[in-house]
This record gives C-alpha cells, sequence and structure tokens, in this order.
C-alpha cells in the first residue's frame, strides 16, 4: 500500500504506476497467498501498473543479519528472526508469482563509502545475478529491468552499464545513490551512466525523489524515479510548495487560514487551513497524516506533469530556471 492513502486518493494525485518492495510482501502475508487471493492488483485494489523491485536494499541494509554468497544473500526475518535465501532466481519468482508488471533483477547495493575491490567484485556480482535473472524469467508479459551499480567509481559504472546493455533488458535502473553521498557526487554519476544507456528504454533512479533530484535527474535523461519522500514527509509534517518545503508544526502557522500552497487542487488545500493541518498534527491525529500525505502526493503529480509538458514544448531548461528561481523567492520570504 501507499502509507495512509487508498488506491483512489493515488491515482486522483496523478500517479499512473505504483511500487511494491518483494522482501516485505514475501515476509508478510507472504506470494503465494496473494497469488491465491488473485495476485498483488486485486489485492491491493489497484488497477494500474506495479513495479517491484527486487528486495536487495533492504535485504543489504540488514547488515547483521545477512550473509552474501555468490549464489544469493542468506537473512534473518527482522519479524521472527527466520532464516531466508534471496537468490537471482527466486526474487523473479516470487515476482513472477504475485503478479508484477515490471520485475526487477536482484542486485547488491554497495555500501557508501566502499573501496573499489569490494565495488568492483559486487558489480561483478550484480552482473552474474543479472544474467541469471533474465534466463530465469518464465512470464513474457512483464517487462524485466537491470540495475546499474558501479559505487561511485567511473570505469566501473561504466563497466557495468556497458555489459548490461549487451545482455539486454527492458529497461535500466540505476542503483546505489542517495545512500549518503553529495548531490553533486549524485549528479556526476549520472553524467557518466545516463549516455551509456539505451534511450528508447526506461531509464530508472531508484530511490531518488527530491524535487530538485527529480528535475536534475529529468535533464540527463531519467525518465522514473520511485522514493518514500512524499509520504514520509507528509507523516513527519514537511509538506511540499513551489516555493519550497513547510515544517506544519512551526507556530507561525498556528492561526494561518490559507491552504498549504494557493491554486493547488488537492482535496487538503481545497478544504482545509494551515492552522487546522498544524492542529492535527500537533495532536497526533492521523487524519493530519493523511491530508498532509494526500497534498505531497499531488505536488508531485503536479510536478511529473508539469515536467512532460516542458518535455513536449522543447523548454525543459527554462522549467529547470523558473523551478529554481521560484525556489529562491521562496527563501527570501
Amino acid at each position: 500500500s501507499v502509507k495512509g492513502v487508498t488506491p483512489e486518493e493515488v491515482r486522483h494525485s496523478g500517479a499512473q504506476i505504483i511500487l511494491g518492495n518483494t522482501f516485505h510482501l514475501y515476509l508478510r502475508p507472504g506470494s503465494k497467498l496473494i497469488a491465491s487471493l488473485g495476485g498483488l492488483h486485486k489485492f491491493t485494489g489497484w488497477d494500474g501498473p506495479i513495479l517491484t523491485d527486487s528486495g536487495g536494499y533492504q535485504v543489504f541494509s540488514l547488515a547483521k543479519l545477512r550473509k552474501i554468497t555468490g549464489n544469493g544473500v542468506i537473512f534473518q526475518s527482522p519479524i521472527d528472526g527466520s532464516e531466508h535465501i534471496f537468490t537471482p532466481e527466486m526474487v523473479i519468482e516470487i515476482q513472477e508469482t504475485i503478479g508484477s508488471d515490471i520485475i526487477v533483477c536482484l542486485d547488491e547495493c554497495i555500501p557508501f563509502p566502499a573501496t573499489y575491490e569490494y565495488t568492483k567484485e559486487s558489480t561483478d556480482m550484480t552482473l552474474q545475478w543479472a544474467e541469471r535473472s533474465k534466463k530465469a524469467i518464465k512470464r513474457y508479459d512483464s517487462g524485466l529491468f537491470c540495475v546499474v551499480q558501479g559505487g561511485f567509481f567511473k570505469d566501473l559504472r561504466e563497466y557495468c552499464a556497458n555489459e548490461l546493455v549487451n545482455t539486454g533488458f527492458d529497461g535500466y535502473a540505476i542503483g546505489g545513490l542517495s545512500v549518503g553521498e553529495s548531490k553533486d557526487m549524485m549528479y556526476s554519476v549520472l553524467d557518466q551512466t545516463v549516455p551509456m544507456l539505451p534511450a528508447d528504454r526506461p531509464r530508472y533512479l531508484m530511490g531518488v525523489g527530491l524535487p530538485e533530484n527529480i528535475i536534475e535527474g529529468v535533464i540527463r535523461g531519467i525518465d522514473m524515479f520511485d522514493c518514500v519522500v512524499p509520504t514520509r514527509h507528509g507523516r513527519r509534517g514537511y509538506l511540499f510548495t513551489q516555493s519550497g518545503h513547510i515544517i506544519i508544526k512551526n507556530a507561525g502557522y498556528k492561526d494561518d487560514e490559507s491552504p498549504v500552497e494557493d491554486g493547488c487542487d488537492c482535496y487538503t488545500c481545497s478544504k482545509y487551513s494551515r492552522a487546522y493541518l498544524r492542529h492535527l498534527f500537533m495532536s497526533g491525529e492521523i487524519l493530519g497524516l493523511r491530508l498532509n500525505t494526500i497534498h505531497n502526493l499531488h505536488y508531485f503529480g503536479r510536478l511529473m506533469n508539469a515536467i512532460r509538458g516542458a518535455i513536449e514544448e522543447g523548454r525543459m531548461s527554462q522549467f529547470r530556471e523558473r523551478f529554481y528561481s521560484i525556489r529562491k523567492e521562496g527563501d527570501r520570504c
């Protein structure tokens, strides 16, 4: 699920596709149960496309609870401590079983920082797993995306991208970013990597989703993004506007009758004031978290729609300049 909101509310925000997490779905409620109940679309009530990631990021974040081998990764469930193994073939099977529309190969999310030697070994393993994943596919009505790794070493990113393009996939994800590096480092990796990926296949930046990151990614040729930013920030009281974000718990909003953002047509802005949203947040009301999330989803939906329009009209550079100009004006206020 998208935390706190219904599929209809997600769709109304302009979203056309959602992401499911293979790791969490495998552990609870389980892929076989989901399949027995009609698959992920019926189970969740979402009638659009669903992309499922490999669960690799979550597995590799369990630093003390997992062991990496050439065959896959052995890990302990953070729920009950039971032992499990993810192999490239098993991860494909799980995603096919639950009915994913876009399936992602298992990869190792390289920690930051990491040595060249570790990164090279990890990148080689990701490439081997990608080949095994492609051979394991049984359903050909879904798309298979690989993941470009290589850390922050230009030659390893180029090596990984070249090998994956030669193998051939339906889409190319770029992983291992937004893991603690600077923005300049992130953008440098994109500058190096994106031109090496086929322009006629989707290019997907994983785990990156701040507005400025999206714009910089699109400028560099990225087509798809996923991130918890709209929902997680909403639950924490951070609301996005064209002028920047507002922190709704700030005392200045105690008697503010204006909506979160003038001109926003989301349910939250059309019905409620900043003062009311602050009251809900400070009172710990669940409704406040839902309303914050609804607004943030609409903000990102409008942002992506505006970006698509700018691309179609050949004015993405001007759009980017205006985005930062409005942000700068907001910072002065």
